[in-house]
This record gives structure tokens, sequence and C-alpha cells, in this order.
């Protein structure tokens, strides 16, 4: 997925989980934080920022803080929304692992709730849910990075699936560089933890996206399916 109208910025404080000041080209601008997590370990005073301008000029504020700059690791992507975009994207190229896919529906009602993606081939009804992860500690990815009760009953709903004959993913999308795979963050989130472990059990597969990650883009790069077979 790409963005259309990006610059640079250097973050200075976040009021509040929506707002930040950053200043822009000696301007101090309010901004909007297309995530509503913590990212306390990237958004950190002085650090080199990535923002989308609106096109809107009635918008409140015109800037949307989109990526992190983390020293030794390189730019992290943190819109919440972009990591639905690029799976998106990357499933309409037929990636090999879902080369027979002949529908994609985007926010499907299952049960009580939406799941991100359904999918069907010749044989297989597919559900996926999607996660971001930009949470890096010495060089290895966790999620979530903040307690996350919705993630949670996402993964059961998706190990219920599997009781009801879907064939069931949860996919991590990794926006961030020299990351591969995703632990459960179970020292934030241990309920997390142990539901990813329920889910997997349940035969919900685990898939992990690392991304080629630029200013401004976010762009799938590879798959990697954990325990295959």
């Amino acid at each position: 997925m790409k963005y259309s109208n990006t610059v640079k910025g250097i973050f200075i404080d976040r009021p509040n989980r929506f707002i930040a000041h950053v200043d822009i080209k000696g301007n101090i601008e309010t901004v909007h934080v297309k995530n509503t997590g913590r990212c306390k370990e990237l958004l950190i005073p002085g650090v080199d920022v990535i923002l989308e301008k609106s096109d809107n000029p009635a918008r409140k504020t015109q800037y949307d803080l989109i990526g992190v700059y983390k020293k030794g690791l390189g730019l992290v992507n943190i819109d919440s929304q972009a990591p639905n975009k690029a799976v998106y994207e990357w499933l309409l190229s037929k990636p090999d692992i879902f080369s027979d896919v002949e529908l994609i529906k985007a926010e499907y009602t299952f049960g009580k709730s939406r799941v991100d993606f359904y999918m069907e081939d010749n044989e297989n009804k597919i559900l996926m849910e999607v996660k971001g992860c930009t949470l890096e500690i010495e060089g290895k990815g966790y999620f979530p990075d903040a307690p996350t009760e919705r993630g949670v009953k996402h993964l059961y709903e998706l190990a219920d699936g599997v009781k009801k004959g879907y064939t069931c993913y949860i996919a991590f999308v990794i926006a961030m560089p020299g990351v591969d795979i995703v632990h459960p963050n179970i020292t934030t989130h241990p309920e997390f933890g142990k539901a990813l472990s329920d889910a997997e059990k349940s035969g919900v597969k685990i898939l992990y996206l690392p991304c080629e990650v630029k200013e401004n883009s976010l762009t799938i790069k590879t798959c990697i399916l954990k325990n295959p077979g």
C-alpha cells in the first residue's frame, strides 16, 4: 500500500492516544496518531517521524503520524490501518499459499463479530484475522504492545471457526525491518499468549508476514507459515 503525500517531522510529545505534537519544518503541529497502542518504545521526544498530509483542508488535524524511526532498527510503520490494506493487496497478488483463492471479502461477519478476511478456494472456506506488529525487543517481534481483550476474543473465534469446518489463520504483519517472526507478549498480556497457544492447538494456522517498510509505502515481502505440514 502507498501513501500519497508524506513529510518528515520531529516528535515532541503525545498528550493522549489520539494526538501528538510534531515539529514539521519549524512549525509545531497537532497531528492525529493512527495507532491507539502505547508505542512508548517508539514515540520518544526527538525521534524522526513520518506523516501523511491530508487532502481535506477542513480537517481539524492536517497530518496523520504513520511512521517512526527507531534507533538501531529503522523505520517502523505504526498506521493501524496499514496492515489490512497491505494484506489485501498481497492476497490479490495470488501468493503461493493462497494461489487458488477465488473469492476475498474484507470485514466479514462471522457469528457475533467481524473477521478481517473471508476467502474461498475450490475446497476451503477460509477466515483470516490480521494483527500489526510494531514492538521489537532485542531483535525479536512481540504482540501485543498493550493488553487486547479484542485480540483474545478474535483468537477464540478463529478456534471456533476451525471446529465449524473453516480453515483459519492469524496473520501477523511485521511492520518493521529485520524481524521475521512474532512472539506473544506474555509479560504485557499473558491471556493473549494463552489464547494464541489454545488457538494453535485447535488448528488455527499462524502466519508471519515481514514487510518492506518505506516512508511512503508498506509492502508484504514474504510469508512464513509456522509449523507447516
